[in-house]
């Protein structure tokens, strides 16, 4: 299945016209041997893009595949079908010296900052590992790691406190900073808002999309709250146990989406007005979508179909393809 065009093969194309990131038909399955082979896959056939500057957010549910896909991208989950090509080139069975060389250039942001943050370190060291490995002296990777975490509004002189001496959200701004001290040309956010509170979390955005325009970065924005995910991205890929349901320009899949999942998501989003949330959920109510707890998954046709309230025989037998509906793309046979 694909909603983007193949790469270009002719000579002349530069990598400035190119696509910063292109998956195309990505499949992932987990598991060794004969059983990866017969195992439902977690991801299938998913195909999108992302162009130089621009964000696209990936959303939905928990066991979405979304993460999986933040994996395969960097190397962390072995694709089981697909591609997927970084400035034009397949990355997809790239080796780890590959890897190695492409690492200042993608990089990730993860949910929890902790695990990514080495306790016995200095933020200092933290942020300077990844220079220092590629050959910069002390002495400089000392002097970008106090300009970084002065841009992403820390002190300078946090260069010599330790992880623990941080809040959530202090931490998760030197992740950031972590991220970009190599001055990447893209970076995955793999649920990099989710464990703040509603204030932090808010800040946290407005830094990443201050630093995407101040320095032309592209972000892969992976979240399960839609609302987040409509603040930074310029486009948005709405995913259903593996498979995409919507996808197009965020304004036109958050504000009039199409496909029945994308609208529970929509109506299950959380808002601080209690008005409006009682309004959502009695919009939510009427969809008449089931719950994620009471159907099992099952092979062959739409794998939204035991929720949907649209559903009949022809969704259980075929697997609706993408098709444009208004502005954006959609896997509905009914839409």
């Amino acid at each position: 299945m694909s909603i983007e065009t193949p790469l270009r093969q002719d000579a002349g194309t530069t990598v400035q016209h190119q696509p910063m990131l292109q998956v195309q038909d990505l499949v992932v399955r987990y598991g060794r041997g004969r059983k990866a082979a017969t195992a439902q896959p977690a991801v299938d056939g998913v195909s999108f893009t992302i162009q130089r500057g621009e964000t696209v957010g990936l959303v939905g549910e928990s066991g979405s595949g979304k993460s999986t896909i933040g994996k395969a991208i960097l190397g962390l989950q072995k694709a089981s079908g697909g591609t997927v090509a970084f400035q034009g080139e397949d990355i997809t069975e790239a080796n780890p010296s590959k890897r190695r060389a492409i690492g200042s250039e993608l990089r990730a942001v993860f949910q929890d900052p902790n695990s990514s943050l080495n306790p016995r370190k200095t933020i200092g060291a933290s942020l300077a590992e990844s220079l220092r490995v590629r050959g910069v002296p002390a002495p400089e990777a000392r002097t970008k790691a106090e300009d970084m975490l002065e841009r992403v509004g820390l002190p300078r002189e946090a260069v010599d406190r330790y992880p623990s001496q941080f809040s959530g959200g202090q931490r998760q701004r030197i992740s950031v900073a972590r991220a970009l001290i190599c001055e990447p040309k893209l970076v995955v956010c793999d649920e990099a808002v989710s464990a703040l509170d509603l204030s932090t979390q808010a800040q946290v955005l407005n830094l990443l999309a201050d630093l995407r325009d101040e320095l032309g970065l592209s972000y892969l924005f992976i979240a399960h709250d839609i609302s987040v995910v409509q603040f930074l991205a310029q486009r948005v890929v709405v995913l259903y146990r593996g498979q995409v349901m919507e996808s197009g320009p965020a304004a036109a899949v958050t504000e009039n989406p199409k496909h029945p999942f994308t609208q529970a998501l929509v109506a299950a989003s959380p808002v601080p007005r209690p008005a409006e949330q009682a309004e959502r959920r009695a919009v939510r109510e009427s969809l008449g979508v089931r719950t994620a707890a009471a159907v099992a998954a099952t092979p062959g046709g739409c794998p939204f179909r035991q929720r949907c309230p649209l559903a009949t025989e022809l969704c259980a037998t075929e697997r609706p393809v993408l098709r444009r509906v208004g502005e954006a793309d959609v896997a509905c046979h009914y839409a």
